[in-house]
């Protein structure tokens, strides 16, 4: 018996966008049909909008437990929820304890079940010097994968690791055919000569931009390129910002070598020209680079160069970012944006020849395969599940405070005028979100590898 058909002149499918009615049956897709099925059933005719699998975002900062006064499970899987994103993976850093141990993992288990989470919910593990004992029982309890840095996380319980720690985790992590995921920085190459009382420094953006070069992201890509040849783990490269790293990305996936990259919202939305200094609400690192650059990242995440597109939905109290004083050497460096994923994507590439089945892999299909979700999730398909978005790409809206469901209200997104608006959200064949109202909250699994 079919529970629920959905028909829309839009769905996108393996198959591309046709008209179709999506048959949902025990919170799985059930098929998708030209005919309504001859039995009881509750029919939505969505007319024009777009019926898309639910979003999935691999690169989440959630920081809960211990910190969840800069966000947490309740608010960042609500905010999710409203945003279309069905799935989310959280990373290990901002959680106190930090996720590098099968204990601390654990309780992180036991806060998102204690928080209620209202999307469903996987968790990567972290490789910090010192736990490579931990990598299995972590994977044991049912990490997607684990995260690194190769230079300051900002979190001093989660270190970066060298070369010497990456060659004893990456061979185990290979035998489990997880992915490895790296922040690609490495501090070889300036020092800042801020000081406390140079004022129109620390409040300059382009001084900011110019203390993380490029050259630090392509060193560390090199490094990481280097180590997935050698070891044949799955490796991909988080957030990349520096277009000059695109030719060796490139060359290294012409050889075959298991190496995937995202890039995120905020570096193909704005560029550096439209920063003003003292504007600390757009500080992310590595940091948003010239328009150039950023056409750059655009082309080759058309061309497939790039994967995925994911948030990267780093927020802090609003105390932390010295929007008062206007230090980007001292705010924490992440931007709030997770509610907007589909909407701040689909409005830059609406200007530039993309189209819908375009944002449908850049941000479902694609980004699923990640924490190896391919089978069940980001496609619209007979027996995935059934998380599904609604949305309307034609509508504007222009985001507000009031409308923010992330725990706190800064973003540089605010009042920005965005295309594509979300009018409904589909949790395991259930309605939980419709025209800005919460219809089923709880919803959302605990996802486990």
């Amino acid at each position: 018996m079919v529970d629920v058909a959905i028909r829309s002149n839009k769905v996108i499918t393996e198959e591309g966008m046709k008209k179709a009615i999506v048959l949902l049956q025990n919170g799985k897709i059930a098929g998708i049909t030209s005919e309504l099925p001859g039995q009881n059933f509750h029919l939505i005719d969505v007319e024009d909008s777009i019926v898309m699998a639910g979003i999935v975002d691999p690169h989440v900062h959630i920081n809960e437990p211990g910190r969840t006064d800069w966000e947490g499970f309740y608010t960042a899987t609500k905010a999710a929820a409203a945003g279309g994103i069905t799935t989310l993976v959280d990373m290990p850093l901002n959680s106190s304890p930090v996720t590098t141990t099968r204990a601390a993992f654990m309780k992180k288990m036991a806060a998102a079940k204690n928080a209620g989470l209202h999307v469903h919910c996987g968790y990567w593990g972290g490789i910090i010097p010192g736990n490579k004992r931990e990598i299995e029982p972590l994977i044991e309890a049912g990490v997607l994968g684990f995260k690194a840095f190769l230079t300051d996380s900002g979190i001093d319980d989660f270190p970066r690791v060298d070369i010497n720690e990456l060659k004893k985790a990456m061979p185990i992590i290979a035998r489990h055919n997880l992915p490895l995921l790296l922040h690609c920085e490495l501090v070889t190459t300036y020092t800042s000569p801020v000081t406390t009382n140079d004022t129109a420094l620390y409040k300059s953006y382009q001084h900011y931009l110019s203390s993380r070069p490029k050259k630090w992201e392509d060193d560390a890509i090199q490094l990481a390129i280097s180590l997935c040849e050698e070891f044949g783990c799955r490796t991909h490269i988080v957030h990349l910002s520096s277009a000059d790293s695109l030719q060796q990305i490139q060359s290294a996936k012409k050889r075959g070598l298991p190496l995937t990259v995202e890039t995120a919202q905020h570096y193909l939305y704005f560029n550096s020209d439209q920063i003003s200094d003292g504007q600390t609400q757009f500080k992310c690192a590595p940091p948003i680079r010239e328009q150039e650059n950023n056409e750059q990242l655009w082309d080759a995440l058309k061309t497939g160069i790039i994967d995925f597109v994911a948030t990267d939905h780093s927020p802090s109290p609003p105390a932390m970012k010295e929007i008062t004083t206007g230090n980007f050497m001292k705010a924490w460096g992440g931007i709030a944006s997770l509610q907007f994923a589909l909407p701040v994507l689909w409005t830059s590439a609406r200007h530039r020849g993309c189209n819908t089945l375009d944002i449908a892999r850049w941000l479902c299909e694609k980004p699923a395969r990640l924490p190896g979700l391919q089978d069940r999730k980001g496609m619209i398909k007979a027996g995935f599940d059934a998380d599904l978005v609604i949305w309307d790409p034609e509508k504007k809206f222009v985001i507000t405070e009031e409308m923010i469901l992330h725990k706190h209200k800064l973003t540089p997104y605010l009042d920005e005028q965005l295309y594509g608006v979300v009018e409904q959200t589909w949790l395991g064949g259930e309605q939980v979100y419709a025209n800005g109202k919460f219809l089923n909250l709880n919803k959302g699994t605990i996802i486990k590898g």
